[in-house]
This record gives structure tokens, C-alpha cells and sequence, in this order.
């Protein structure tokens, strides 16, 4: 289990107790509904923390924020598992997973007797980019 440095233990298992029920069911845990909090009211905005745009993590140096997109949206479709993998092997993977075909055509654009040893080098390889420092 993850430790806290800011506080205890002992603190660190009540806020997990308290969230737990959050987490696992998708609603409050309160058992007054007057701790509950509030929603906003009718005449007043959401909350939102990028209200104009979608809130998407930092850009790393040597990328492009449609460069980390599209890295992205491939790594949630092949995953870690099919590395070290061949083109038709990716492209496969992409098909199984119903990725949108500009991926599909994008790998398919690669040469076919290269194997990629990891989601960085095929990136590299689709011209996405690749971080200049890792931390």
C-alpha cells in the first residue's frame, strides 16, 4: 500500500475508508445526505478546471501536443504486450482493437521488415516525435 510523507498511516487508511465507497460504487459514502457536497445550482457555471478547452496533461520537450494525441491514442490501442512487434503484427492489433483507420493508415505506411522494440521507437518511426529528456 502507498504511504503518505504529509501525514500517518493512520490517516492515510481513514481517507482511504472514506473514499473507498466513491471509488468502487460511483456515489457518495455519507450516510447524511446533508454532508454530501452541493452541485452547482441552476444559475450557476460547472466546475470545470479547463472550461474552454480539454484539460490534457504537459507537453514533453521534443513533442507536439498532437504528437503526444496521436502517441496516445495508439498506446491505448496496442497496449505493452505486443512489443517487439513487425508492422502487420501492429496493424493486426489496431484491427482487433476497431482503431480509426487513419492509424491504421499511418502504421501501414512503414516499412514492413522493421521490428519496433517499444511505443517510443514507433513513434519515432511515424514521425510523432520523441522526448529529447525522459525526467
Amino acid at each position: 500500500m502507498d504511504r503518505s510523507d504529509k501525514h500517518g498511516p493512520r490517516v492515510d487508511d481513514e481517507l482511504k475508508h472514506e473514499t473507498e465507497g466513491l471509488v468502487r460504487g460511483g456515489h457518495s459514502t455519507r450516510s447524511e445526505e446533508w454532508r454530501d457536497p452541493e452541485p452547482s445550482g441552476e444559475d450557476q457555471p460547472d466546475a470545470d478546471f479547463a472550461p474552454n478547452s480539454t484539460l490534457v496533461g504537459g507537453v514533453p520537450a521534443g513533442l507536439t501536443p498532437e504528437g503526444v494525441e496521436e502517441r496516445s491514442e495508439l498506446a491505448a490501442h496496442l497496449g505493452r504486450h505486443i512489443y517487439p512487434a513487425y508492422r502487420d503484427q501492429i496493424i493486426d492489433r489496431l484491427m482487433e482493437e476497431n482503431a480509426p483507420a487513419r492509424l491504421v493508415t499511418l502504421v501501414g505506411d512503414l516499412p514492413a521488415d522493421v521490428q519496433y522494440e517499444n511505443a517510443g521507437e514507433l513513434a519515432s518511426a511515424l514521425g510523432l516525435g520523441h522526448e529529447s529528456e525522459r525526467f
